[in-house]
C-alpha cells in the first residue's frame, strides 16, 4: 500500500506540463525503470497504454487506463499486470511562477516479493520519477528561467513521433 503524494512549483506552464506527462509513449525516454510504452489507444480525452518496468533482474508489464482533463488533470487507473491496484493523478494549477503541480500515486503489487522490494525503494523511487519529469521539462521547454532555449526547442522538435 505505498502512497506517496508531493506537491510543487514548477516553471512552466500548465499546459506544458499537462502535454509532458501525457506524452506517454515517451516514458522510456527519460523516465526511471520504464524500458517500454505502447499505445493501444488514444483519443484527445484518453490513453490506454502498456509500460513496462524493469529494475535489476525483475520485469513487469501492466496496462493502464488515463483519462486526460486538459490541461488540468491526469488520472491513471490499472486495467491489468502485476498490481492488487494502481492509481495515480496530476493536478497541473496556474501560479504566478509557473505551475503548481500536484501528484498522487497508490499502488499495492499481486506479489509479496515485490511488494517487499518496492517497500524498500519506494521513496527514492518516486521521487526519482518526479524529478525527471521536472528535468524533462526543462530539456523541452529550457531552463527554468522560463527562456525555451533553441537547442532544446529543435530536440523537441526533432524528435520521432
Amino acid at each position: 500500500m505505498p502512497t506517496h503524494a508531493e506537491r510543487r512549483v514548477l516553471p512552466y506552464t500548465p499546459e506544458q506540463m499537462f502535454r509532458l506527462v501525457a506524452d506517454v509513449q515517451h516514458y522510456p525516454d527519460f523516465l526511471p525503470w520504464c524500458v517500454g510504452a505502447r499505445i493501444r489507444q488514444r483519443s484527445q480525452t484518453l490513453i490506454v497504454a502498456d509500460l513496462m518496468i524493469g529494475f535489476r533482474m525483475v520485469r513487469e508489464r501492466f496496462t493502464s487506463r488515463v483519462t486526460l482533463d486538459a490541461p488540468h488533470r491526469i488520472e491513471a487507473s490499472y486495467l491489468e499486470g502485476p498490481f492488487r491496484y494502481l492509481h495515480s493523478r496530476w493536478l497541473f494549477e496556474p501560479h504566478p511562477d509557473g505551475c503548481v503541480i500536484d501528484f498522487h500515486v497508490d499502488f499495492e503489487f499481486k506479489s509479496r516479493l515485490l511488494q517487499g522490494l518496492i517497500a524498500t525503494l519506494f521513496g527514492e523511487a518516486v521521487h526519482r520519477m518526479v524529478a525527471a519529469f521536472e528535468t524533462r521539462a526543462a530539456y523541452l521547454y529550457g531552463p527554468p528561467n522560463g527562456r525555451a532555449s533553441a537547442t532544446a526547442s529543435a530536440a523537441a522538435a526533432a524528435r520521432p513521433a
